[in-house]
């Protein structure tokens, strides 16, 4: 009778501990920071995306206010407001409904609402095409210092 009870303890403690390593399934954020995959031979190699999930945008309501890097936020700016990335930090953001995308400079710190991976401003969000909606599926790509420009507002959206 020992024996059946044990063996029975012990199915219990694997079948939990199996549940127990089992990644959250309830935000729609992924983060697929990690290698690069191999590529086949004459095409280019596209690398994995920092993140993907949902964006927000704020506007008027926070025009003039200080965001987090001390500058007052202009909501005709190409900028956004990320939790984690430096401050500072150049970021393409791509509209996964339209393709359309556009590379911001992370200002804030945000979003404040659980399962939103940034909030960029209004006019971002009017270059992506999104602004009526409000919400949008995108992908986020950590842009090199290196490439960056120091004028983004001159950087035009791009068509994938």
């Amino acid at each position: 009778m020992r024996g059946h009870i044990a063996h029975i303890l012990a199915t219990v403690l694997i079948v939990v501990s199996l549940g127990a390593a089992q990644r959250p399934t309830s935000s729609e954020s992924v983060n697929t920071r990690g290698k690069r995959a191999p590529v086949a031979p004459g095409k280019t190699a596209r690398a994995k995306p920092y993140q993907i999930g949902t964006a927000s945008w704020y506007g008027s309501y926070f025009q003039g206010r200080a965001t987090a890097s001390g500058e007052p936020y202009d909501m005709y700016d190409l900028t956004a407001a990320h939790p984690t990335l430096p401050l500072g930090s150049w970021v393409r953001v791509t509209n996964l409904r339209n393709g359309r995308a556009v590379v911001v400079r992370i200002n804030d710190r945000g979003p404040i609402i659980p399962g939103r991976i940034i909030d960029l401003s209004y006019n971002t969000a009017r270059v992506l095409q999104f602004e009526s909606k409000g919400l949008q599926r995108v992908r986020l790509d950590v842009v090199n210092n290196r490439t960056k420009t120091t004028q983004p507002q001159m950087i035009a959206a791009l068509q994938y």
